[in-house]
């Protein structure tokens, strides 16, 4: 499609703070791993964390319930995540996998996780398989005689699809809740990945051609150029990429973890919708922790969601995936980013950049949210 630059509109920056949907966190991953308790505030884990190994090695963290609250970060797409052995991020990980058995031991221990997790703050969180269940965390939210807050919804994404032992078991996740499958992080039997450039393979066609069958939503984050135009051809159900940033924007950057404009014209061409992500490594190339953070503003995630609003002439195919506390937390983000909830900061800079009221809001939530009630099952 022939892009056509969006038109300066007038704007009010009083307008009212939109809901934010987050498309993507690592919460099992840390859950598990560190312990941490999401429906205490950040500044209290902050607090308990301090001086412990859990911030060196993954940072502060940026996320917990009544920072939710605070920035009105209605739905979050929550992770299976562990990495291969041969790719751990740290020497002192713990969740990694030797075979596609363990695997897929692991992935259910983070959706049991995330089970126990609503189970035991009802109040606080729900998981959300379909659109009813949208709904009624939606409902919530708009009630403004509501006090005690609102319920966080997760919608369960599969990062990496390596806990899929094989096509068959499909029902069985899609019967446990999982919506959404991003069939790479580095390579995997699927497809080219992350620092492991490649075509889908015979597997990756086999897999998707049963989600299908399902109508999950594929997630094309990570996966090798390659392998996302190829699936962007094959797979005929909803796609998304729930974290990546403009590879043009980052020039020279030594990864292929970013998304190209053929990828990302492909995603607006089949009507999805890209996160990008508030981590200073992928919004400034050379960026590295230790060098302060003054360099790196929102300015620079605006950027970003400019760049795809201006291919996709509207701003309909963009939302924010902050992967927070996904490897990094509060030493790695823009200035004046303190935690989740300072994303509704960026309301102000795309108003200033021309973006309506209604753009803002498509941008923070309900761009991902209409994907959501087109493509969940109806109950």
């Amino acid at each position: 499609m022939r892009a056509h630059p969006i038109r300066c509109a007038l704007f009010n920056l009083n307008f009212p703070m939109p809901l934010l949907v987050d498309s993507h966190e690592d919460l099992a991953w840390n859950i598990l791993s560190f312990g941490r308790d999401y429906s205490r505030s950040a500044l209290e884990t902050r607090q308990m964390e301090r001086g412990l190994p859990v911030v060196a090695w993954n940072g502060n963290t940026m996320l917990g319930w009544p920072e939710y609250q605070r920035g009105q970060v209605a739905v979050v797409f929550s992770t299976l995540f562990v990495s291969p052995q041969h790719k751990r991020l740290k020497p002192w990980e713990t969740l990694f996998y030797r075979d596609f058995d363990e695997a897929h031991r692991l992935y259910r221990s983070q959706l049991d996780a995330y089970q126990r997790l609503v189970d035991e703050h009802p109040d606080k969180f729900r998981l959300i398989r379909s659109r009813p269940d949208l709904d009624g965390v939606l409902s919530h939210w708009q009630d403004p005689d509501v006090e005690n807050g609102h319920p966080v919804g997760l919608v369960i994404l599969m990062e990496a699809a390596e806990g899929i032992r094989s096509p068959d078991e499909l029902d069985e996740w899609w019967s446990l809740g999982l919506r959404i499958i991003g069939p790479a992080w580095a390579g995997t039997r699927y497809c080219g990945g992350t620092h492991d450039p490649g075509p889908l393979t015979d597997d990756g066609r086999a897999l998707l051609a049963a989600m299908a069958d399902f109508n999950f939503t594929l997630d094309l984050s990570h996966m090798d150029e390659e392998s996302a135009l190829q699936a962007l051809d094959l797979y005929p159900g909803p796609i998304i990429a729930s974290h990546g940033n403009a590879a043009a924007l980052l020039p020279d950057a030594p990864t292929n973890r970013h998304l190209t404009d053929e990828v990302i014209r492909g995603l607006i061409e089949r009507d999805g919708v890209i996160g990008v992500v508030p981590y200073n490594k992928f919004l400034q190339v050379g960026w590295v922790q230790g060098n302060g953070r003054q360099a790196v503003t929102l300015e620079r995630l605006a950027a970003h969601i400019d760049h795809i609003c201006q291919m996709a002439g509207d701003a309909r195919h963009v939302g924010i995936g902050t992967d927070f506390d996904g490897g990094f937390g509060l030493e790695a983000v823009p200035e004046g980013v303190d935690s989740i909830a300072d994303l509704q900061k960026l309301a102000p800079l795309l108003a200033s950049r021309g973006y309506s009221e209604s753009d803002v809001a498509a941008i923070l939530g309900e761009n991902f949210l209409g994907h959501l009630r087109e493509n969940l099952p109806s109950s």
